[in-house]
């Protein structure tokens, strides 16, 4: 049986109107579940993007894993980190949280 005979046949008395209705049913939870869980989402992403690319050479930062540090050199996909005085690691760009803490130096 295909997707059409069984909403038919679980509309009932109903008939094509119950098909109907179970398909706009669908189709809202579809549309709920973008405006909900997908955009919301995929605009956070934009925003990381944006806010890892413009990591400037100076700016304090926190990585994901909790390592705070100064920004000392920019690559490509990469950041070099000061964490302590004359430490200096490389991490990913994308290790890097989006709320930088505000520096109380």
């Amino acid at each position: 049986m295909n997707l059409l005979n069984v909403m038919l046949m679980a509309g009932g008395n109903g008939g094509a109107n119950g098909a109907g209705s179970g398909l706009i049913m669908m189709v809202l939870i579809i549309v709920i579940f973008y405006f909900f869980m997908i955009r919301p989402q995929t605009k956070r992403q934009k925003e990381e993007k944006k806010f890892r690319e413009s990591l400037e050479k100076g700016q304090s930062i926190v990585t994901i894993s909790g390592v705070h540090g100064k920004v000392k050199e920019v690559k490509a996909t990469t950041v070099m980190i000061e964490i302590a005085h004359d430490i200096v690691i490389e991490v990913e760009k994308a290790s890097i949280a989006m709320t930088a803490p505000v520096a109380n130096n």
